[in-house]
C-alpha cells in the first residue's frame, strides 16, 4: 500500500513564512509612503486654488493681491493644513505659505510647510516655483520636486 501524503513538511512552512516576512519587509514601507503623499495631497490641491486665484488677480489688475482676501484666497484649516499665509512681495511678485500638519513622524524637519513662490511676467502670467522647506521630496507632487 502506498502512503499518502499528511501535510507540509517543517521545511516548506519555513520557505512560505520567510516568503512572506520579505514581501512585507518591502509592502509595508511602500503602503506608509504612499499614505504620506496621499495626506500631502490636501494641502497640494488647496495651493492649486491658490494659485489660480492669484494669477487670475495677476491677469486682470497687472500686478499682485496685496493680500489674502484681495486674492480671493480662503483661510482654511482641516485635518492635514494647520494655516495658509499669503505674502505680498512687490507687484510682481508673491507668495502662499501652507502650513501643515499630522502628516506623519519622520516626513522631514520641523518644518513641513510649503512654500510656493510666484512671478508674475510681462505677458500677465504668472510662474510658480515650490520651494519646500521641510518635506521629504518623495512625498511631494512631481511639479513640486
Amino acid at each position: 500500500m502506498r502512503k499518502m501524503q499528511q501535510g507540509f513538511t517543517l521545511i516548506e512552512l519555513m520557505i512560505v513564512v520567510a516568503i512572506i516576512g520579505i514581501l512585507a519587509a518591502i509592502a509595508i514601507p511602500a503602503y506608509q509612503d504612499y499614505t504620506i503623499r496621499a495626506k500631502v495631497s490636501e494641502p497640494m490641491t488647496f495651493a492649486d486654488a491658490a494659485k489660480v486665484s492669484v494669477s487670475e488677480f495677476y491677469q486682470t489688475m497687472g500686478h499682485m493681491p496685496k493680500s489674502m482676501t484681495e486674492a480671493g484666497i480662503a483661510v482654511v484649516s482641516s485635518q492635514y493644513i494647520a494655516a495658509v499665509d499669503y505674502n505680498f512681495v512687490s507687484s510682481t511678485e508673491a507668495q502662499i505659505l501652507i502650513q501643515t500638519q499630522n502628516l506623519a513622524a519622520g516626513v522631514g524637519g520641523s518644518n513641513n510647510d510649503i512654500q510656493l513662490d510666484g512671478e508674475g511676467t510681462t505677458a500677465g502670467t504668472v510662474n510658480w516655483v515650490c520651494n519646500n522647506s521641510g518635506l521629504d521630496s518623495k512625498y511631494l507632487p512631481a511639479n513640486c520636486r
